[in-house]
């Protein structure tokens, strides 16, 4: 049963991540958890146990992406990247918002939402595509760590060990600041070309950033109202965060925050973007969720995390980031929590400082990363899993 629970757990991974014969990508993953029932590895009532601290998380992955749809629609990041552009900031600009957004939105909706808008800038102002788009996937890992909903993995062990907002950005908001900072000083020694637009290269505008996530979002009718999208936007923003770092104090849950904004969004704009839910990824985390309880009591992770010293918590910092390169960094987070107990430890921070951060060597170490590439096939620019190896060690890995 082991050695069985270990292997269906990688093939849901592997299936998950390389989506045989073009299958979507909850297909393997959905089978997996069938055979590990089949075969009796877990129990019906085990797995429902197992997706019980994934619930919460899961729906505000649900709410989350569609509320970063519904403010691209209404031009907030348009217009936040054209003045950022007018006011010179280029690259250093759109690392910060790249960095904003994902740890206020949540990683995916990063990913998903930046990446075209940055690929559009790149290509408007003549420089290119591929410096600007890999700054979203880079800061999926580097700034997703220091608020709860800013990683699903987050929200999971905040779940599981009752750890609060203001515990994240105490234990966390620091890393995640040193992160950011160093990745952006290697990101211009690695890719200086992204810094400098050629002479006489025209800046993006509103209406043509606006334009610029066909086949993410609908796009908005005509040329984006910067003036609203700034106001409105900002301020369903300004509120959502407020609601995500005091909502606990009050029983709201983030969840509840997201859905609250789309509420509102969906008011203004009279559009709702059932296209964007992304039910897949969840189906696929619940999935990888079950396929991890079941494996994690066949694997020494109590011995492997133990231990509070400085080496002790680098040790753990370090096998959780190889550990979700190899299977993902969801059930990496998934098998290691039962070691770590039922309150906040050093140990907690380290893990998460490993699954947040470490999967920046192989495209397969998170579902950001996958989305990211899947969002470049679909804009034209040719990019392959060594590529993103390649920026990984080069401004990652430091």
């Amino acid at each position: 049963m082991a050695t069985l629970s270990i292997v269906v757990l990688l093939a849901g991974v592997v299936g998950a991540v390389g989506r045989p014969f073009g299958l979507p990508a909850w297909v393997v993953p959905v089978a997996a958890v069938a055979t590990d029932l089949a075969a009796g590895v877990i129990s019906p009532e085990s797995a429902r146990r197992a997706l019980v601290p994934l619930g919460q998380p899961i729906g505000f992955l649900l709410a989350a992406v569609p509320l970063a749809m519904l403010l691209d629609r209404l031009g907030f990041f348009s217009a936040v990247a054209t003045i950022l552009a007018r006011r010179g900031r280029g690259a250093g600009g759109l690392w910060i918002l790249g960095a904003l957004v994902t740890t206020v939105l949540n990683l995916d909706a990063g990913v998903v939402l930046l990446t075209p808008l940055y690929v559009h800038f790149a290509r408007s102002s003549g420089r290119d595509p591929f410096a600007f788009a890999a700054q979203p996937v880079l800061l999926a890992c580097l700034a997703s760590s220091a608020l709860p909903v800013s990683n699903l993995t987050n929200l999971i062990a905040q779940s599981a060990t009752g750890a609060g907002t203001g515990a994240f950005l105490t234990h966390l908001g620091l890393p995640s600041l040193a992160a950011c900072t160093v990745g952006w000083l290697c990101y211009r020694r690695a890719l200086p070309a992204a810094l400098v637009a050629p002479v006489g290269a025209a800046l993006p505008d509103s209406g043509a950033a606006g334009a610029a996530t066909v086949g993410t979002a609908r796009p908005a009718a005509g040329p984006v109202d910067t003036r609203q999208a700034l106001t409105v936007g900002g301020a369903v923003v300004a509120v959502a965060l407020v609601g995500f770092v005091a909502g606990a104090t009050l029983s709201v849950q983030p969840w509840m925050v997201a859905v609250g904004a789309d509420v509102v969004l969906i008011g203004v704009l009279r559009w709702v973007p059932w296209m964007n839910v992304p039910v897949g990824t969840a189906l696929v985390a619940a999935c990888l969720g079950v396929l991890a309880s079941a494996a994690v009591g066949h694997l020494p992770v109590r011995q492997l995390i133990a231990g509070h010293s400085l080496a002790a918590l680098a040790r753990t910092a370090g096998l959780t980031a190889l550990a979700a390169n190899v299977v993902n960094n969801l059930p990496a987070l998934l098998v290691s929590l039962p070691g770590l107990g039922r309150h906040p430890t050093p140990a907690l921070w380290a893990v998460l400082v490993g699954v947040n951060m470490g999967p920046v060597l192989a495209v397969t170490g998170s579902l950001a990363s996958l989305l990211w590439l899947d969002a470049l096939g679909r804009l034209g620019v040719k990019v392959a899993a060594k590529d993103f190896t390649r920026i990984g060690v080069r401004i990652g890995l430091p």
